[in-house]
């Protein structure tokens, strides 16, 4: 059996789901994969050459013990669904997104892995999308009480473009613009996920906290006049940096929502959103500004870093040129991939 999953960037949005504020997402043609057969025991063994190693563990130890890692996750949250495994199985899973980078592949694996399981159960499920993404979102974030949010599990399970709300309730839009082509850029500089997600999280969280304390009826969705004149100058500088963010996702929103949009007008706007990154969350490094400085002057008409920053991946919008931008980010370090849009996470 095979299954697979694209990765993914985030076009508008960034650092901003867990907060319930929308995002705008592209799953891209980067994907993982997943092959599997049954075994006659009830032994799951996971080769993962992509990194040199393999993992192995008893069904039964997964379902009655506190996982360890997302493997354990899924098939607990899986059992709990209903799906019954009488037997175990082998896997092989290979990717070509690249790994702890701010593309997805954490979320692309999960997604698999969920897919992989309601397929190879005893009473295998059709699963929609929706239902993949949320038990993905699960298994991954919920399971060992992480700070993420859920934009890279729906854009995986989803595919394509896709416009999330998370509050009052999930809600999943497709948008289907003609963007071309992109080109993702790894700075190969290791990063460190949880604390600067927690960080991004937790300071804003407690602005918000604050905020609603001094009024009641404050909605980081819909307010602009906000009194913070109590909040510290750093504070403001945050808050402000959030309410701009969620604006420049809006006023690009209606754009991408056009067959074809105004490239150049999508190209600003990514790269406002990434200045704000930058300049207020502190999530981008010198060498990532250098690819991107270096896309741009090379013809891209915009970028961003993308994941929760400190290394990783950006990228260039470069509908007109790839390959001219792809060489411009390898001059300046980074390993290029020329993307575009993919489908979702799929069988077979």
């Amino acid at each position: 059996m095979e299954v697979s999953s694209p990765g993914r960037i985030c076009l508008f949005g960034e650092h901003q789901d867990y907060l319930g504020l929308p995002v705008i997402a592209m799953a891209m043609n980067l994907r993982l994969q997943i092959n599997g057969r049954k075994r006659n025991d009830k032994k799951i063994i996971i080769h993962l050459p992509d990194i040199g190693k393999s993992v192995s563990f008893l069904i039964n130890n997964s379902i009655n013990t506190k996982p360890e890692n997302i493997f354990r996750s899924g098939v607990k949250i899986c059992v709990e669904e209903g799906l019954n495994f009488s037997k175990g199985f082998e896997v092989e899973i290979i990717s070509k997104i690249p790994i702890q980078a701010g593309a997805g592949s954490s979320s692309a694996l999960v997604v698999t892995w969920i897919n992989f399981l309601s397929q190879i159960a005893d009473n295998p499920m059709l699963w929609n999308r929706e239902k993949i993404g949320q038990l993905a979102y699960k298994s991954e974030v919920l399971e060992f009480n992480l700070p993420g949010g859920m934009m890279d599990h729906y854009s995986s399970a989803f595919g394509n473009f896709i416009y999330l709300q998370s509050e009052p309730k999930i809600t999943i839009e497709k948008l289907n613009p003609n963007l071309g082509y992109f080109v993702l850029g790894d700075s190969c500089e290791p990063k460190d996920t949880i604390p600067i997600l927690r960080r991004c999280r937790d300071m804003r969280l407690n602005i918000v906290q604050k905020l609603i304390k001094r009024d009641p009826n404050f909605d980081l969705h819909s307010q602009d006049q906000v009194d913070t004149s109590f909040l510290s100058k750093n504070e403001q500088n945050i808050f402000k940096a959030t309410i701009n963010n969620r604006d420049i996702l809006s006023k690009a929103l209606p754009e991408l929502n056009k067959d074809d949009p105004d490239s150049p007008f999508i190209g600003k706007c990514l790269l406002e959103h990434h200045e704000i990154l930058r300049d207020v969350l502190d999530v981008s490094t010198i060498k990532i500004d250098n690819m991107l400085d270096a896309a741009l002057d090379a013809g891209a008409l915009g970028g961003k870093i993308t994941g929760s920053g400190g290394g990783g991946c950006m990228f260039a919008y470069a509908p007109n040129n790839p390959e001219i931008v792809a060489e411009a980010i390898e001059k300046a370090g980074g390993r290029s991939f020329i993307i575009n849009s993919d489908i979702g996470t799929s069988v077979g």
